[in-house]
């Protein structure tokens, strides 16, 4: 039986730990919190705004994690190029994560996957719910609509070659409130790729959720960690009694 991943996120904006809120950085953070030994991944994303940081920072941050970590380790942020993925590849990255790279460079997609392999593209669609109830998946920090339903842009990714979809809610982002479930089931219901849900993680309970009412494959938490002494390894124990199949 497949193992369910827990999964830890964590945003740098500059170099520097922040908690987001709906996509801006809100709270800024240490790292003692982090048990490496427990999760199963870890995503590192660079929040930076353009012209309001030094590249090199999140470098550092980069290299640091993949020196001292013993889980796979995702990397995204301003991934648009090859050259791009192959400096956070040699920095120790095992994935990398594409978001706004594939409006601008779809093709991007397959030439990472044709070089890695496709378990080394993990697409990232930030979805916003419009008026209408119809998901729409966004790039750019959220910023820009595609014109393409969360869905299609998650058939699209499978497509072009990714490995993975990660379906982050912009309205659950720093809620603490639950995952948005509809959209999870939606995405997990088109492709055939491992789905992992992010946005809205508050308590324990919402990763049953994930689970058993959204179908993900792995459930993502950020905030939720900055804001209790639980560890880990307590989520895991968790999901475990509640029938959960988890690597204790």
């Amino acid at each position: 039986m497949l193992h369910k991943r827990l999964v830890t996120v964590l945003t740098f904006n500059d170099g520097v730990l922040f908690r987001t809120k709906l996509f801006n950085p809100d709270y800024r953070y240490t790292l003692n919190f982090v048990d490496a030994w427990s999760v199963d991944e870890i995503v590192i994303l660079d929040v930076t705004r353009p012209g309001h940081g030094d590249r090199a920072n999140f470098d550092a941050v980069v290299r640091k994690f993949a020196s001292q970590c013993f889980v796979p380790l995702s990397v995204g942020g301003g991934v648009r190029t090859l050259d791009d993925v192959r400096r956070l590849i040699a920095l120790g990255a095992d994935k990398v994560v594409v978001n706004s790279a594939m409006t601008e460079r779809p093709e991007l997609i397959g030439e990472i996957a044709n070089q890695y392999g496709s378990q080394c593209v993990v697409c990232s669609i930030d979805a916003r719910r419009g008026a209408d109830g119809n998901y729409e998946a966004f790039t750019h920090f959220a910023s820009r609509g595609t014109g393409y339903s969360a869905v299609a842009w998650a058939l699209k990714a499978q497509e072009l070659g990714a490995g993975e979809i990660l379906i982050t809610s912009v309205e659950r982002d720093g809620a603490l409130s639950g995952y948005d479930l509809e959209l999870c089931r939606s995405v997990v219901g088109a492709v055939r790729l491992p789905v992992l849900i992010s946005g809205g993680a508050g308590k324990w309970e919402h990763f049953v959720e994930g689970f058993t009412r959204g179908g993900a494959s792995a459930v993502c938490t950020t905030n939720i960690y900055h804001f209790t002494e639980a560890s880990i390894c307590s989520a895991k124990a968790y999901l475990a009694k509640a029938q959960i199949p988890v690597r204790i």
